[in-house]
Formats: C-alpha cells, sequence, structure tokens
C-alpha cells in the first residue's frame, strides 16, 4: 500500500502527470462501462441465440476484423506518437491527421472490394452474406473514430464519452430489438451502428474542438505515415493470427456451435483484459515522450507499472480459474458448459498478456526496438496457426485453447528474454530505480 500511495503522490507532482493521471482514470471509468455492459447483454444474447447463431456472429466478427487490422494500419500506435510529438504544431497536425485518414479511407475501400470478393464467391460466405456486409459497417466506423488522435493530444475523456455512448446505444438496441434466435441478423447491424455514430461524433470533436481541418497532403508526408506503421502493422497482424484467427480456424474445422461454446468463454476473458487498456493507452504517449527526455527515467516507471499490472492480473487470472464454473453457469447458462474448461485454459491470459503489453508495446515500440517486436509476433503468429490447425480438428474448442495459451507465454518469453539481452527488463529492483530518480 505505500508503494501504490508513492507511485501517485509522485505522479502528482507535476501538472502533465496530473494530464496522466486524469487520462487514466478517465479511461478507467470507459473500461468499468466496456465491462459491465456487454456482461448486461451477453447473458441476454447467449440465451436468446444460442450456442449455434450466436457462434455465427462470433465467425463473422472474426472475418470481419481483418479488415480492422488492415484500416487500422499499426496508426493507433505511430499516429498516436507522431500526434504527441507534434501536438503543439497545429500545422504538423493537420498533415498527420490528413495523411492518416486519406489512407485509412483507401485502405476501406479496398477492404470492401475483397469483401465482395469472398462473399459471393466462397459458399460458405455466400449463405450469410447479409451478416458480412452488416458486420462491415464496424470497420467503417472504425475508420471515422480517431482514437489516434485524441491518445496523442493526450485527450482521453472523448475516447471515454464517445465509446460509452456507443456501447449503451449498442446495450439498449439488443433489448428493443432482439426479441428471438430470427433477429440473430441485426446484432452486427446494431453493433455496427453504434461504431458509426462515435466515428461521426469524434471527427466533428477534431474539427471543432481542436481546429483541424482535412487538407490534401504530400506524398512525401503519405510516404512517411505508411513506412512508421508499417512495422506496427505487420505486428498486429501477427497478433491476430494467434488471438482472431483463432475462431476463424474453429469456424472452418468445426461448426457454429462449437465456436459459439469457445467464443462465449473467450468473451468472458477478453472482458478482464479489457481492464487493462487504460493503463496501456494512457502510459504509452507518456514514456514514448520520457524516453525522448531520459531513458533512464523511462525505464525506472515502467518498473513500477509492471510490478501493479503483475500482481492485479495475476490475482484476476486465479480468481477466473478458481470459480470457472460457476461464473460459466452465471453468465452463459446451462447452454454452455462446455465452455467451462475453455475458460480455466484462458483464465491466465489476463495475467500473461498484461506482462506482453509492457515488454512489448510500453518497452520495445518506445525505445525504437520495432523490428524485433515484429519478429516475435510474427513467429508467434506462424506457431499459433501451426498449432490451431492440428488441435482444432481433433480436439475442437479446448485444443485452440491450448493453442492460445502456448502461443501467449511464448510472447511473453521471447520479449522478457531479449529485453533481458539489451538491459531493458523492467524487473530491476524498483528501490535501484527510486535511487537513481534521486
Amino acid at each position: 500500500m505505500r508503494f501504490i500511495k508513492t507511485f501517485f503522490k509522485r505522479m502528482l507532482a507535476t501538472k502533465e502527470k496530473k494530464v496522466l493521471v486524469e487520462n487514466f482514470f478517465s479511461l478507467s471509468f470507459l473500461q468499468v462501462a466496456n465491462y459491465v455492459l456487454p456482461l448486461i447483454t451477453l447473458p441476454y444474447l447467449v440465451r436468446i441465440l444460442g450456442p449455434a447463431k450466436y457462434g455465427l456472429i462470433a465467425f463473422a466478427g472474426a472475418f470481419i476484423t481483418y479488415f480492422s487490422i488492415l484500416t487500422d494500419y499499426g496508426f493507433n500506435l505511430s499516429a498516436t506518437r507522431e500526434i504527441s510529438i507534434n501536438r503543439e504544431n497545429k500545422d504538423k497536425i493537420s498533415e498527420i491527421f490528413s495523411s492518416v485518414m486519406l489512407i485509412k479511407f483507401g485502405l476501406l475501400v479496398i477492404s470492401f472490394l475483397i469483401l465482395m470478393g469472398l462473399v459471393f464467391v466462397i459458399p460458405k460466405f455466400r449463405n450469410d452474406w447479409l451478416i458480412y456486409f452488416f458486420s462491415f459497417g464496424m470497420v467503417l466506423g472504425q475508420v471515422l473514430f480517431p482514437v489516434w488522435f485524441f491518445q496523442g493530444m493526450e485527450k482521453m475523456k472523448y475516447i471515454t464519452i464517445l465509446n460509452i455512448m456507443a456501447k449503451i446505444i449498442f446495450t439498449i438496441s439488443i433489448f428493443v430489438f432482439i426479441k428471438e434466435m430470427q433477429d440473430y441478423i441485426y446484432v452486427p447491424l446494431i453493433t455496427s451502428l453504434g461504431f458509426l455514430v462515435a466515428g461521426v461524433l469524434g471527427l466533428w470533436i477534431v474539427h471543432r474542438e481542436f481546429k483541424i481541418n482535412f487538407i490534401f497532403p504530400g506524398f512525401e508526408s503519405i510516404k512517411y505515415q505508411l513506412k512508421e506503421g508499417w512495422h506496427i502493422f505487420i505486428s498486429t497482424m501477427s497478433i491476430s493470427l494467434y488471438t482472431t484467427s483463432n475462431i476463424f480456424i474453429l469456424g472452418l474445422f468445426t461448426n457454429n456451435t462449437i465456436v459459439g461454446y469457445y467464443s462465449a468463454a473467450e468473451k468472458l476473458v477478453k472482458a478482464v483484459q479489457k481492464l487493462l487498456l487504460p493503463v496501456s493507452q494512457t502510459i504509452y504517449p507518456y514514456i514514448s515522450k520520457l524516453v525522448s527526455i531520459s531513458k533512464e527515467r523511462a525505464l525506472n516507471f515502467i518498473r513500477k507499472v509492471t510490478i501493479l499490472v503483475a500482481s492485479g492480473t495475476f490475482a484476476v487470472s486465479l480468481a477466473i480459474f478458481i470459480f470457472a464454473k460457476p461464473i460459466v453457469g452465471l453468465i452463459l447458462g446451462g447452454q454452455y458448459q462446455e465452455s467451462v474448461i475453455v475458460l480455466r485454459i484462458l483464465a491466465f491470459l489476463p495475467f500473461v498478456i498484461g506482462l506482453s503489453n509492457i515488454f512489448g508495446i510500453q518497452t520495445m515500440l518506445t525505445f525504437n526496438l520495432k523490428k524485433v517486436f515484429s519478429k516475435i509476433l510474427i513467429s508467434a503468429g506462424i506457431l499459433n496457426i501451426a498449432f490451431a490447425i492440428i488441435l482444432a480438428p481433433i480436439y475442437k474448442h479446448i485444443g485452440i485453447s491450448i493453442a492460445v495459451l502456448i502461443t501467449e507465454i511464448f510472447v511473453t518469453t521471447a520479449m522478457f528474454l531479449y529485453l533481458m539481452y539489451k538491459g531493458l527488463i523492467p524487473f530491476k529492483c524498483l528501490l535501484v530505480g527510486e535511487t537513481n530518480e534521486k
């Protein structure tokens, strides 16, 4: 407790750190909403739709996520960093904003053309074509919503307000419009509507509050943004090979019901993982700026955050493992007993992923170790695909769960070993770090 009080006291010592704390609590409030609102609709949806239709919705969402990754192109980190560094230069910010939005819209058009080709050529997609087109609205909404701009400007309250608004629209609409299994077709449409409203309002705020207007950027500016986001894009795509791809692969080798068992349990774990996002989104631009001032100060800060994240996530993971059966019975219902073993296998992901976020995004990226970061995630993606293809046909939802856990442990371990090799490991003695600060 003494360490936690000291930690926040130091954070409040300067005006800059007050902004950091304000952003943290703003995003924490968002993640509480992200945690609570889905838990309100999840028990209702899984019971109304059943494992098969819920699995179909999850499969379509996993498929559409590939297009979200393509259109994001790593800008949620690379553009955030650029905005953060140049936040005092309005002309430069307008150039960055315009370049990023132009690239994202170009990638959106490419994504839609690919979607049309796949949906109308492959029978598995053609049979439920409306589900995929309704789901694609989420991609458009994410393209419109400039979360990277608000993060770079460290104005997280806008992210909080708009995202909560989108979640409330989704939550209310689910209870109003989804009454029976046949209404499953409207679930992705309702989800997309929330994303679109948040996206349009986000652009309006950028224009009205920050006085940023779209300009036609030069070729060099577009080229620079593409180059800056490339390694993060490859890393994000690699991450999808052992996150989103698991539902997709499971759907290809099994059926919608099996996908429903896995995706329902995964949804519970991801709801917990979202609680880590306030920490990640708040400290990334801060650490990026701190590294340019003092690498030692940045490492000391990272060490302290590591202790808080590791202890908190381990306690949560242990609780999920112990109480997996009553959690599934209470939230998902009797149809989803097959999800209990999945939840137990995935229970320690919040702890493992919490550490990999600190090692990877907060340390490796901010210290410009992008290439190694990408290589680790590419290797993990290949490893996961191999395990998934081998295990899914035989052990189905249990096999996919094992593949995910092994892959996440590999990522965290590889990052830890490389940072140790570079002398950047955040687990040095905290007292030494505090001594150095003085």
